[in-house]
């Protein structure tokens, strides 16, 4: 330094020093009491599980359908309240498996126990505690890591309350039979909303505290794709009989805006294929002239359009793939 140099104090210095040497603050302190975690509906085919889903998430994330094995693959829906955060997770049911197909999605299922907080098993009101639900709670008691198990006895607004009372009573006892411990054991019907409010506040509580998983912001993190894709094999589901549910698949084959539309009069272009089995099956779904092929179009498209909010153009063509659901490589390109 010369004679004519000068040093000055620099505050701004100083400032960012003292802040370094401050201890750093605890970016998850904003959380505390914070509770957030997962929940997996599980139970025999057709319990209620995804209707339940729907109906905690409040949007429509997960199909619907009175055949079994309708869900396919693990669907995510978030719902937030103050203070919490729950995901909800809807998974096939557990069934035997006559496929391989069958076996991935039994695998999905016992992966998806082994990741959740809280495991709800799905008794409906409706039908007699049996075998199959024996079976699956076992299943759950021989994880290696049990996680928290919530019953809850579905489609209560189909049965008298003295019905009601005797599947609770059952349901409790599966604790001393299976060397298990509920919990809470909740009557709810989704489709009635009588107490679906109750099964989110007790799951709630027995959630580990922790932040937020998702921004508040987002309802499922399903791609848009994939929803679209199984609202129309929701579609396709309805009024069809014998094994044609189990052998249903929808692929979205192209999807984009149309060119050349006004910015305030939007319409979604969508191609999809229905893919089969066998050739006679692709005649069921197509129908006599192509009437059912077009019902469906029809359906799915109003749930498309209210997804999207916008109109939506859906080309639809069905397509057979000779036993897909035995096919390792078909099953690797159809995202099983």
């Amino acid at each position: 330094m010369t004679e004519n140099q000068s040093f000055e104090p620099d505050e701004a210095a100083d400032r960012d020093v003292a802040e370094t040497d401050a201890a750093p603050t605890d970016p998850l302190a904003a959380y505390e009491g914070f509770r957030s975690g997962f929940l997996c509906f599980v139970g025999r085919p057709n319990a209620g599980k995804s209707t339940l889903t729907n109906a905690l998430v409040g949007e429509k994330i997960a199909i619907a359908s009175d055949k079994p094995q309708t869900t396919r693959h693990a669907v995510r829906g978030v719902v937030n309240r103050p203070g919490a955060q729950l995901v909800v997770v809807d998974t096939p049911g557990l069934h035997r498996p006559r496929t391989l197909l069958g076996e991935r999605l039994n695998d999905l299922v016992r992966d998806t126990w082994s990741e959740v907080d809280v495991v709800a098993v799905c008794l409906p009101a409706s039908q007699r505690i049996g075998p199959g639900d024996t079976y699956l709670v076992q299943q759950l008691a021989e994880l290696d890591r049990t996680p928290t198990l919530v019953a809850v006895a579905t489609k209560s607004d189909l049965v008298s309350p003295e019905r009601m009372m005797k599947h609770l009573v059952a349901i409790q006892q599966l604790e001393a039979e299976l060397g298990i411990r509920w919990e809470q054991i909740i009557p709810v019907s989704a489709v009635t909303d009588d107490q679906v409010d109750v099964v989110l506040d007790e799951v709630i509580k027995l959630l580990p505290e922790g932040p937020p998983l998702y921004p508040d912001d987002v309802v499922t993190d399903e791609p848009v794709e994939t929803r679209i894709a199984e609202l129309i094999r929701e579609a396709a589901l309805a009024g069809v009989r014998e094994e044609l549910p189990h052998s249903l698949v929808v692929q979205i084959d192209e999807m984009g805006l149309r060119e050349d539309r006004p910015e305030d009069k939007p319409l979604m272009d969508v191609h999809a294929s229905l893919v089969v089995e066998r050739d006679s099956q692709k005649g069921i779904v197509i129908g006599h002239r192509g009437a059912r092929l077009k019902e469906v179009g029809t359906a799915a498209r109003k749930e498309i359009s209210a997804l999207l909010g916008m109109p939506v153009h859906l080309a639809l063509h069905v397509k057979v793939l000779k036993e897909w659901q035995r096919n390792p490589k078909y099953l690797n390109r159809l995202g099983f």
